[in-house]
């Protein structure tokens, strides 16, 4: 559901590239579980539990990308340097802009660790007794500690180099967003502490909305890659267990 572009009065989503080949991915996993229910009847409710996990995370995505759109459509509207030079209603445009912003950096993370927990739970992976409450960065190292699934691994911390430096940034916003002070705030500090007289600025928008796009694109390759993986294996394991009937 768009929601957000509705709002703006913006044409509705057409999912194309990476965004559309996760989704499709996703929805092809969900469609196996529903499968293996309807065969197994799941006494367990464990094929149950994770449709509901991976729903939530085509939902969470869908609204990652909703923040990611909706914080760019309000930068645009921003042309000043310094918030004392603003009118109201660019005030009001910056302001929603930092929403977004800080709410896109906060589900790229959040997204990660629901991952994390499909992950743990699709191969076994038994990271709570390494750490009780585990992160996405723990299950990943959890592969290789126990040296499963390397393919899917290697192909996972690849994607995590490749955005490594953005995704750096966005962890020490979020921490701070959450654990200290407004991640905006902390910007004013330093420039309080360069000239008390000085007129603020603006943090770097662009780079902050180029890093938010890094970790948007991390999310989409990531759970592409796991559901791509997921769907060949369960595919593979059910010929195998055909060829054993036989």
């Amino acid at each position: 559901m768009d929601m957000l572009r509705a709002l703006l009065g913006e044409p509705p989503r057409r999912n194309e590239g990476i965004l559309a080949d996760t989704m499709e991915a996703m929805d092809k996993t969900i469609k196996l579980l529903r499968k293996e229910m309807e065969l197994h009847q799941d006494p367990s409710h464990d094929f149950r539990k994770l449709e509901i996990w991976i729903f939530g995370l085509v939902s969470s995505l869908d609204e990652l990308e909703q923040c990611k759109y909706a914080a760019n459509y309000f930068r645009r509207k921003v042309t000043h340097d310094y918030l004392e030079d603003m009118p109201p209603a660019e005030k009001n445009d910056y302001a929603r802009y930092v929403y977004f912003y800080k709410d896109g950096f906060i589900r790229v993370f959040s997204i990660l660790d629901k991952l994390g927990t499909v992950l743990n739970e699709l191969f076994d992976l038994k990271t709570s007794k390494v750490k009780a409450h585990f992160s996405y960065f723990t299950v990943l190292r959890q592969f290789r500690y126990l040296k499963v699934h390397p393919e899917l691994a290697n192909d996972l911390f690849a994607i995590k180099d490749r955005h490594k430096e953005a995704m750096s940034v966005l962890r020490r916003r979020r921490n701070t967003e959450i654990h200290y002070m407004n991640a905006e705030m902390q910007d004013d500090l330093w420039q309080r502490h360069q000239g008390l007289n000085n007129k603020l600025e603006l943090e770097d928008l662009d780079k902050n909305l180029d890093d938010l796009e890094h970790g948007y694109r991390m999310v989409c390759e990531t759970l592409h890659t796991v559901f791509v993986y997921t769907n060949q294996r369960w595919k593979k394991v059910k010929q195998i267990q055909r060829l054993d009937i036989k």
